[in-house]
């Protein structure tokens, strides 16, 4: 799939970056649809833990346009499931809520791990590719450390429900990035992974 047309054999980085762009947009506006649903519901059930839900969801609706204003430059164009993205992250939210404050973290916690696990992979395939690009999801990888970091402070427990629902939430995130390229995200772990041992 990451073959240029007139050299077998050959990979094109450009098309790795287009998928970058794709699925890191599609994942913002899924996050920015998890924290609505969750302040939604937190302002009726824990109407103390708002403030930092709301300040989480803005660095993410920032995120989610810095994606695509970047998006033009490079040829790419937003995901095609963007309404899976929008029913699952809100689907997510509502479910998490529901289950309390700590479960709200616990989903910060397993979203956020799972991003920062692909933004790794990412910023090591594009240091010497697209290091304009680079820059933007290192300052963006910044933030997203920082929402891990205070959902883990956040948590009064880490007991079953922690141990149950951190891999349920990071398998759904690693599956909607899958859908979201259509598959190409196995592709792209393939290539990135390429391009840590060149």
């Amino acid at each position: 799939m990451f073959r240029t047309s007139g050299s077998p054999g050959k990979y094109d980085p450009a098309l790795t970056v287009r998928r970058i762009l794709k699925v890191n947009h599609a994942g913002e506006f899924g996050a920015i649809r998890i924290y609505g649903a969750q302040i939604w519901m937190a302002r009726r059930l824990f109407p103390d833990i708002v403030p930092a839900l709301q300040e989480m969801r803005e660095d993410e609706i920032d995120h989610c346009h810095r994606f695509r204003d970047a998006m033009p430059s490079r040829n790419a164009r937003p995901c095609r499931v963007m309404a899976f993205w929008s029913l699952g992250g809100l689907l997510l939210g509502f479910l998490t809520a529901l289950g309390g404050r700590n479960m709200v973290w616990i989903c910060t916690e397993a979203v956020e791990s799972t991003v920062h696990r692909h933004l790794e992979d990412q910023l090591a395939f594009l240091q010497t590719r697209d290091p304009e690009l680079h820059r933007l999801i290192a300052s963006i990888q910044e933030q997203e450390l920082a929402h891990l970091h205070e959902a883990e402070k956040n948590q009064t427990t880490r007991g079953l429900g922690h141990m149950l629902l951190l891999p349920i939430i990071g398998f759904l995130t690693d599956l909607m990035i899958w859908l979201s390229t259509w598959g190409d995200s196995s592709w792209m772990r393939a290539e990135m992974a390429r391009s840590r041992q060149s």
